[in-house]
This record gives structure tokens, C-alpha cells and sequence, in this order.
């Protein structure tokens, strides 16, 4: 074991994924000899030469463009988005092609040796193209898969679980715990499974459920609830797709309560899918209506950035609310 902050855990997966298979290649702005605008990939390029970790164009739906050929082609590719709010041009290739291309050619061809990491969500004052959330947009596009960690070793495990998996792979990466988040890692390579939820902590009163950098806002507010004397259950969703529904409602079957919270917008954000969800498979168990805690409805502001989060008083504040309704 090895201490490591979550970029140390992320450059580690991909120097082992490299080390392990020649196939594997990382790419993307600025990834070559300058490792990357959060120095993901450092030391990459040095130790395995340009033709495996090379900087690309400023050119997103390029970037993917390309990764899409190589995975078609038998590579294994790992491209970087500098920041998930640059995905969107890359859109059309990500729901119309990666996710698509397998199914179109009756399983002949696939780019399933794909993985796209892309740091997302708020919290380093980047204003309105630096701090978005977008993992709801892919939830909704069969073919791929959506990851999130929320620690190091969460990262190292999802991140090489995700290179190793047959579907191609989203793994957003909660950048505000880049150099945040310390813990000890396997200096081995190992991989946790994708589409489970991890139960952090058992309780018997609430669910809360989140994912990502929002686990450790969820922390915080479980330790206030618990002070009151309610007792949390508290759910790291991991996976957004596919995601865990027999673990989140077994345990709402449990508490008969729901918390679910996240940085993304609160309309049209997954907390709504699995509101949804929940309510058909647990109905008759509820004691009160699901709550959603998540970022407002607007642009994100940089000037504003807290009181746009979803903190942890208003998750606190849902929690009370959940058990007193």
C-alpha cells in the first residue's frame, strides 16, 4: 500500500494499464510532456515514448473521433477531455458513434477498448465552463458506461476496471478532490466492479445517496443528522450507468426514506431518474417523499459558487426533513 492523492492513484491505473499492454494509449491536450493541465498524465510520455501518451489538436469531437478508430481498430485508448465541460463537442461522437457502434454492426465491429476521463464538477472558483457536471446527459444513451470515483482508491480501481471493460467508458473525475482526497492505495493493479454501489455506512432511518466529490459533503452532513439521533444509510453510487437499483432499494425498503444528492442541476439530473425508479420498486414502503439535494438551476456562478452547491446544511437540512415529514 502506498499513500496517494487521487491524481497520484489516476496516473498510477494508467502507467499500469500502459506497463501491462502495449495497446493501451493515452492522448489528449496537452497530455504529452506537460502530463496534463492537472498533471495527470505526467512522466507518461517519458517512460513509454510519444507514440503511446501524445498531445492531440484543441479539438474535442477530434479527439474522440479518433479514439473511436483506434478502439475499432483493436487499441485500447484512454482520452482525456481537459475538463468535462469541453465534452460537448465531442457529443454527437460519444452518443451517435462510441455508443452505437457495436450495435449497428450486429456486434462485428466495437469500440469497446474506449475509456474518456474527464474532470468534472465545481468547487476550484472555474466559473461558468470550469465547474459543470454533465454525467446526466450520457445516462441517458445505451452503450456506454458512466463512472465516478470519490477517493484514490476508488480511482485506481474504477479507472482500470474501466480500461479493462468491454463497453466503452465515461469516468468523470471529481477534480476539487484531485489533491484533496489522500488514502492508501494498492501498488498492485486491481479492479472493483462497475455498476455496484458501495454501502459506506448502515443506518435504519434514511437513505443518503450520492456520488463523487458530493460523498464527502454527504459526510458531513450524516454526522450532524446523527447528532439529532438519526441514523443514516449512506450509499456511494459509483456507477450512474448501470446503476446499482437492487442495493439502493434494499436499503429503502430498510429506512422507507431517500436522500438522494448531487452538483449537477436539479432538473433533468439523475437524482430524478432514481426518484423514479425507487418510488415504482419501494411505493408501499415509503414513510416520505424522495428529496432530491442538488445544484440550482442555473449557469454556474462563479461569484456565487456556494450558494450554488449543494451543501452540507441543505443536505442536513433534507435529511431532518425527510425523518420529521
Amino acid at each position: 500500500m502506498a499513500k496517494m492523492n487521487m491524481l497520484q492513484a489516476i496516473n498510477n491505473a494508467l502507467d499500469t494499464a500502459m506497463a501491462a499492454n502495449e495497446r493501451v494509449l493515452c492522448f489528449g491536450e496537452d497530455v504529452g510532456i506537460f502530463g496534463g493541465v492537472f498533471r495527470a498524465t505526467s512522466n507518461l510520455q517519458q517512460k513509454y515514448g510519444k507514440t503511446r501518451c501524445f498531445n492531440t489538436p484543441l479539438v474535442e469531437q477530434g479527439i474522440i473521433g479518433f479514439a473511436n478508430g483506434l478502439a475499432a481498430q483493436g487499441s485500447v485508448p484512454v482520452a482525456e477531455i481537459q475538463f468535462a465541460d469541453y465534452i460537448f463537442p465531442a457529443f454527437d461522437q460519444i452518443v451517435n458513434e462510441t455508443a452505437k457502434f457495436r450495435y449497428r454492426s450486429g456486434n462485428l465491429f466495437d469500440v469497446g477498448g474506449l475509456t474518456i476521463r474527464a474532470p468534472y464538477g465545481g468547487g476550484i472558483a472555474g466559473g461558468l465552463y470550469h465547474s459543470q457536471s454533465p454525467e446526466a446527459y450520457f445516462a441517458h444513451t445505451p452503450g456506454l458506461k458512466v463512472v465516478v470515483p470519490r477517493n484514490p482508491h476508488q480511482a485506481k480501481g474504477l479507472l482500470l476496471a474501466a480500461i479493462h471493460d468491454p463497453d466503452p467508458v465515461l469516468f468523470f473525475e471529481p477534480k476539487r478532490l484531485y489533491r484533496a482526497s489522500v488514502g492508501e492505495v494498492p501498488e498492485e493493479a486491481y479492479q472493483l466492479p462497475l455498476g455496484e454501489a458501495e454501502v459506506l455506512k448502515e443506518g435504519t432511518d434514511v437513505t443518503v445517496l450520492g456520488w463523487g466529490a458530493q460523498m464527502e459533503v454527504i459526510e458531513h452532513a450524516v454526522e450532524m443528522a446523527e447528532k439529532d439521533g438519526i441514523s443514516c444509510e449512506v450509499i456511494d453510487l459509483r456507477s450512474i450507468l448501470p446503476w446499482d437499483v437492487d442495493t439502493v432499494a434494499k436499503s429503502v425498503l430498510k429506512t422507507g426514506r431517500l436522500v438522494i444528492t448531487h452538483e449537477a442541476p436539479l432538473t433533468g439530473g439523475f437524482a430524478g431518474e432514481i426518484a423514479a425508479t425507487i418510488q415504482e420498486r419501494c411505493f408501499l414502503y415509503l414513510e416520505s417523499p424522495i428529496a432530491r439535494v442538488a445544484g440550482m438551476d442555473t449557469p454556474f456562478p462563479l461569484v456565487l459558487e456556494k450558494e450554488h452547491f449543494p451543501n452540507l446544511l441543505k443536505v442536513y437540512e433534507a435529511i431532518c426533513d425527510s425523518v420529521e415529514f
